[in-house]
């Protein structure tokens, strides 16, 4: 299967999941070629109807050089600048799906003519999308003003490869597909991620025997929020009537009244990194870039310098997740945690004594919350706000602040990661609760149950639970996601 871009409309959250997570390629199609090839003549004639016109990167240097005015023969020269000497950060590559959503993102400045880029380095473009891996972008070490370390280490090769022309090579470097590939891969994720927690989270109620009531349909309307509602809706169908017989009667602890809103939550988060992803997909952000003010004094339109290549919007819809993720973790520990304690649960007392071991049925399980706590504290440190660097970027120049949108990716990344090592940590403390008082899984959540059982038929005879919760957390991740690398 391959993609057909004809306009930047094309360029969506459900062809970037084509593109990045199941390995589909792109083709330009006959329109988008013809719209590049009038950008690029725009811009010749604007050279040739204005010799001594300013447009960075083109008639002018870069960067700490935008104030030198080239001559001909020096705009030649700059037109080849080696981005080998720009690829100076380094460290852990990022995934490749992630990659292959830049690369995808990278597309869209040039599909409509806006970025005056040649057909055949756009077409070189969409090409990375059909061979084989990508070139490596590290995540560290990006601190600069825009995206221009990430992308000289991805189109480098290009640029060596294709000969480029005049603005050709600015327009592989500028604008933010980095942030725009990093904020759909983030949305994209936690959609899976979020449905997994509800299942998880379903599992835990029902094995607490928490009262029904707490999803009441009533609600759905009484808080009047549309990710509240998602959130009671998900639980309700999973939970279904639960075991049938008596349930617990009177409330259940905090941690279980407010998981609907605490999922609502992070299903806002959610949406909002998604209608972020999917603006950002088809924004124009290249500098320069060209608008269509046409006038006496430019009648081929105009390049103007923006500051398209930040994406704040992306910084906070990532920090959202984050934030979301370490409030999970901690309902996943208060929950792991009030399930053993008997006195709290009103299950089985020895599900909370080191006794239990000598009971073939039970397995003592206290631990588990600990090392919870340990993923839940990770996650916090990661929630913290992402703001732009407070030191100059660079140091010198124009470039004088730097583009968080990295960190921001990082931090959700980890703090996701760390959600899952929590929820792999409550499942088995639910399936036992539910198997020492002979209760049945509800039957929405089997799948979760047989893949847990697969990994240890037995729980309650479980005596080293740290690489059961390993094993259990990588058969969560290919559910997180599918067809990728982790």
């Amino acid at each position: 299967m391959t993609v057909l871009v004809e306009s930047r409309a094309d360029i969506t959250l459900e062809a970037a999941r084509r593109v990045a997570w199941d390995g589909e390629g792109v083709q330009l199609g006959a329109r988008a070629l013809a719209a590049m090839r009038q950008g690029r003549h725009r811009l010749e004639r604007i050279l040739e109807h204005d010799p001594e016109i300013t447009i960075y990167g083109v008639t002018t240097g870069v960067g700490h050089y935008a104030r030198k005015k080239l001559s001909p023969e020096e705009r030649e020269q700059w037109a080849n600048i080696s981005l080998a000497r720009i690829a100076t950060s380094w460290g852990d590559p990022l995934p490749e799906r992630v990659v292959r959503a830049i690369v995808l993102a990278r597309l869209t400045n040039f599909v409509e003519g806006h970025a005056a880029v040649s057909p055949d380095i756009a077409q070189g473009v969409a090409a990375m999308l059909a061979g084989d891996r990508l070139p490596a972008v590290p995540l560290q070490g990006q601190g600069g003003a825009g995206e221009i370390l990430s992308l000289s280490h991805l189109f480098s090769g290009l640029a060596t490869r294709m000969q480029p022309a005049a603005k050709d090579v600015l327009c592989l470097i500028n604008g933010s597909p980095s942030a725009t590939g990093l904020v759909t891969d983030a949305a994209l994720v936690a959609d899976r991620r979020l449905d997994l927690a509800a299942r998880v989270f379903a599992l835990s109620f029902e094995a607490f025997n928490a009262p029904l009531g707490h999803l009441d349909v009533a609600l759905d309307d009484y808080w009047n929020n549309p990710h509240d509602g998602w959130a009671l809706r998900r639980l309700r169908e999973l939970v279904g009537g639960g075991h049938g017989g008596k349930r617990r009667p009177y409330q259940a602890p905090v941690s279980y009244r407010i998981l609907p809103r605490m999922l609502g939550q992070a299903r806002r988060a959610q949406t909002m990194a998604s209608e972020v992803a999917a603006e950002s997909l088809q924004a124009v952000t290249d500098n320069p870039v060209w608008t269509d003010t046409i006038d006496e004094d430019h009648p081929f339109g105009r390049f103007v310098s923006t500051g398209g290549y930040h994406n704040p919007h992306a910084v906070l819809a990532m920090d959202a997740l984050t934030a979301a993720y370490a409030n999970l973790c901690v309902l996943a520990e208060r929950q792991g945690a009030k399930l053993l304690d008997g006195g709290v649960s009103l299950l089985p007392d020895q599900l909370n004594s080191p006794e239990v071991g000598r009971d073939t049925r039970r397995a003592y399980m206290g631990y588990l919350p600990m090392a919870q706590t340990g993923y839940e504290e990770e996650a916090r440190l990661y929630a913290q706000v992402t703001l732009l660097p407070g030191s100059e970027s660079g140091g010198f120049g124009q470039n004088d602040v730097a583009s968080p949108v990295f960190f921001a990716w990082s931090k959700q990344d980890r703090a996701g990661r760390c959600l899952d090592m929590a929820l792999a940590s409550l499942l088995p403390i639910a399936l036992c609760a539910l198997d020492v008082t002979d209760r049945p899984v509800p039957p929405q959540l089997t799948g979760l149950e047989a893949a847990v059982r697969e990994i240890e038929p037995e729980l309650a005879r479980q005596e080293a639970f740290g690489p059961l919760v390993a094993s259990i957390a990588e058969t969560l991740h290919r559910d997180i996601y599918p067809n990728t690398q982790v």
